[in-house]
């Protein structure tokens, strides 16, 4: 039987997580990618190159990141954290936050080293500011 995952429930599934969907609205339509994350506090933090996702974010910043926990077709949970999307622009807080998600995810590629045209690093390091966390599960 399918059963709504209590507030405190829902958070525990995606503080648990490391891989979710990322949803956003890209020129009107809704747009899904897998993306790497931390949740600290009330914000998941992401990076990412720019591209399609950040265009998208940045003209409309709200957003949802969903993440399950499936063991088979019977046993399941899954939680969907809704928020804002906010670049992290300052540099100590952007070094801590690539720190943080380089090290519980060593083996991401560190992507922030390479310089785009103006010499600045390629990659936007952005929180998701969480206001609302549901979710389901079967067991």
């Amino acid at each position: 039987m399918i059963k709504p995952l209590s507030s405190e429930e829902a958070r525990a599934l995606v503080r648990e997580g490391r891989m979710g969907r990322l949803g956003c609205i890209s020129e009107g339509e809704p747009y899904v990618v897998p993306v790497s994350y931390i949740f600290e506090g009330e914000s998941i933090y992401v990076h990412s190159l720019t591209g399609r996702k950040i265009r998208a974010m940045r003209r409309d910043p709200r957003v949802c990141l969903q993440v399950d926990d499936i063991e088979d077709e019977y046993h399941w949970r899954s939680a969907i954290a809704f928020g804002e999307y906010e670049e992290i622009t300052d540099s100590d807080e952007r070094a801590r936050v690539l720190d943080h998600l380089l090290g519980r995810f060593p083996h991401l590629t560190p992507i922030e080293s390479v310089p785009v045209h103006d010499g600045q690093s390629s990659v936007v390091v952005f929180r998701i500011r969480v206001r609302e966390v549901t979710g389901a599960g079967e067991s």
